[in-house]
């Protein structure tokens, strides 16, 4: 197996894409890690002491989740190949991809994968100083005019899509509009962040997959071909079936065979299929909130909130009580100059979810704390609002 430092720099993604197509081609599997990993003798004997994934393996990816210990998700080539031509059926076609995302996620190790199998290596944003939308704009820029008449393809996260459209109609929004798709995942997108986006003529995407399903597998709340979903018809958590499954975790058979049984990954999120059959996704098991008795999704009043004229972003928690068990707490984001309308935002969750759902309890921040590729750092958010309880 391959160890190979992602730093975001073009030369590590190119030692990393070379890797990912030997491995698809049969050679040795190829672990992205984080540049900010120590180099020297460490990395060494840390990757001396994992086993080798087995035959068929191309890709491990290393997560860590949203709970719990440091997991290696192995992907098989048939699985990649699998995940990358359903997608590129359901996007229209195999095409161009430009990576913006760290390589070292599924995510941006996915844009090399379908890249690679569709026949092009990928066009690299670096992104070692971070993410910039005028850097983005002159890449992108140049791979739209580059491959006239071909599709085109790049994947964000709502935190980037989001300052591109704040660049105010500058070139990075320009760009965007020249592509086939952006797929948007890694994080709940505010259905505001979509809609100002398709208002703007950007062709986004929302996706839903994970580590264990070789990324997004289910694209605006619609699998993609061979992908099954499953609800659990006691508490409604996920599972999802499909050529793109992982085949377990390396080194660890007893979590392998807990999540993966019979066929089927068993997520930690939780579901609920609208009436048009598209899977909306509530939040994960251990985020839902228990006050004075009532379950709260979280996901769910962040979804009213963001729908709000003015606010920009939400993360709701619970937050421990001593009369309500939890009680349910935003922070907010907020577009609108005239700040947090506590008792608007209140309102509005009322109407839709009902009094229990309601955040007794708001703070404004200028930007929510994330971790990883761009998820909210709930962690982060419930240390924060517990100080002002």
């Amino acid at each position: 197996m391959q160890v190979v430092r992602c730093d975001g720099s073009p030369a590590s993604v190119a030692k990393l894409t070379r890797a990912l197509a030997e491995a698809l081609a049969g050679g040795p599997a190829v672990l992205p890690v984080d540049g900010a990993v120590p180099a020297g003798t460490a990395d060494i004997g840390w990757a001396a002491g994992l086993p080798e994934p087995g035959p068929g393996a191309a890709l491990v990816i290393e997560t860590s989740g949203s709970t719990g210990g440091p997991k290696r998700v192995v992907l098989s080539s048939a699985a990649l190949r699998a995940s990358a031509a359903a997608t590129h059926r359901r996007l229209g076609g195999p095409g161009h991809w430009l990576l913006a995302l760290p390589a070292h996620h599924v995510a941006g190790a996915q844009v090399i994968s379908r890249g690679l199998i569709a026949g092009h290596r990928p066009t690299v944003l670096d992104s070692a100083g971070g993410f910039r939308p005028e850097r983005f704009g002159a890449v992108a820029g140049e791979l739209l005019a580059a491959t006239t008449g071909e599709r085109r393809y790049t994947s964000l996260v709502p935190t980037q899509l989001h300052r591109v459209l704040g660049e105010g109609g500058g070139s990075a929004l320009a760009a965007l509009r020249g592509f086939d798709a952006v797929l948007v995942g890694g994080a709940a997108a505010p259905r505001s962040l979509l809609a100002e986006a398709r208002a703007a003529g950007v062709a986004v995407v929302t996706t839903y997959g994970m580590s264990e399903t070789a990324g997004g597998c289910v694209y605006d709340g619609t699998p993609l071909d061979g992908v099954r979903v499953r609800l659990d018809p006691a508490d409604a958590r996920i599972s999802l079936s499909g050529p793109m499954l992982a085949s377990g975790y390396l080194g660890d058979p007893a979590r392998t065979a807990e999540v993966f049984g019979d066929g089927w990954f068993h997520t930690s999120d939780l579901g609920h299929s609208d009436p048009d059959g598209r899977l909306r996704v509530l939040g994960r098991v251990d985020d839902v909130i228990i006050t004075g008795g009532e379950k709260v999704h979280p996901a769910a009043v962040e979804r009213v909130l963001t729908a709000q004229p003015g606010v920009r972003a939400a993360c709701v928690v619970g937050l421990a009580d001593p009369e309500w068990g939890q009680l349910v707490a935003a922070a907010v984001v907020c577009a609108d100059p005239a700040g947090l309308d506590a008792g608007g935002l209140g309102n509005a969750v009322r109407a839709e979810l009902g009094a229990a759902s309601v955040p007794r309890l708001m703070r404004e921040l200028a930007e929510l704390p994330v971790r990883g590729i761009g998820k909210p750092d709930r962690a982060e958010v419930v240390r924060l609002l517990a100080g002002s309880s």
